[in-house]
């Protein structure tokens, strides 16, 4: 991907992110047990990439249409999506 993440790294993201409700640090905690092959750095310095990404591009889910979606975690359009859609991106 463009992002430096593979596709099956934006699904665990995305799996944290919508179904567990995973912010960066819960992400973080969760991923570092996950990881193990990956040191603690490492594991950091991807979700801190994640978000940033995130960060960017989350205002451009506001405008899109109701569309089909192909994981299983997202059955729904994005009209009773509430989560946050302005964030700061340089966060720490």
């Amino acid at each position: 991907a463009d992002m430096g993440m593979t596709y099956a790294e934006l699904g665990i993201y995305g799996r944290l992110r919508k179904v567990h409700r995973c912010g960066p640090y819960s992400m973080y905690v969760h991923l570092v047990n996950t990881w193990r092959h990956l040191s603690p750095t490492e594991v950091a310095a991807k979700v801190k990439k994640f978000f940033f990404y995130y960060a960017c591009n989350r205002h451009k889910m506001t405008t899109l249409t109701p569309s089909y979606h192909m994981e299983s975690y997202s059955p729904d359009d994005n009209r009773f999506d509430l989560r946050q859609f302005l964030y700061n991106v340089r966060w720490p």
